[in-house]
């Protein structure tokens, strides 16, 4: 019974202690590229930017099903986080050309309110050292990435926000 006790304290501590902790780092600024809007018209990634508040960059595909689940989470919560933070989200998908096609139904279907742009030749991916989505960064108003995140479970996006209220205190 002592020994359950004392793992299920250590587990609690351990929660504790990560969720109050935070790692901003300087990760340097977006890399700048061309990409494509979902209408497949040229969009830099000298554009991706959100009037000095934090934004979130994430790197998805089609065929990926934990990056379906993690934007259907984020899009939920969407409207909420854009009142309380005003961040602004970009889904950056990387399929290629043979699953391209299959980008905008996917969004329509989904019905998500965030932006979505395609990087068709990978450059952006390349440059930001992506090697498998869901791969998330999280960027300052200043366009400076601060943190980044790979993969997605239920419950990330939590996370996600946290990161983002966490810049805007920094911001203060």
């Amino acid at each position: 019974m002592k020994k359950i006790t004392f793992l299920l304290l250590m587990v609690l501590v351990v929660v504790a202690v990560k969720a109050q902790d935070v790692k901003l780092k300087d990760f340097g600024k977006i890399p700048q590229v061309e990409l494509k809007d979902i209408n497949g018209q040229p969009f830099s990634s000298s554009e991706i930017q959100n009037d000095g508040k934090p934004m979130i960059i994430t790197f998805w595909a089609t065929w990926c099903k934990p990056c379906m689940k993690e934007h259907d989470a984020i899009n939920e919560v969407y409207e909420d986080w854009i009142d309380e933070t005003g961040v602004k989200m970009y889904a950056v998908s990387i399929d290629n050309t043979r699953s391209s096609s299959k980008v905008k139904p996917t969004v329509n279907g989904r019905n998500w309110d965030f932006e979505v742009l395609c990087d068709p030749n990978q450059k952006l991916k390349r440059a930001m050292n992506v090697n498998q989505p869901p791969h998330t960064f999280i960027v300052d108003g200043n366009g400076v990435i601060r943190w980044q995140h790979i993969g997605y479970m239920a419950g990330d996006e939590l996370e996600y926000i946290e990161v983002v209220e966490e810049l805007l205190k920094e911001k203060k």
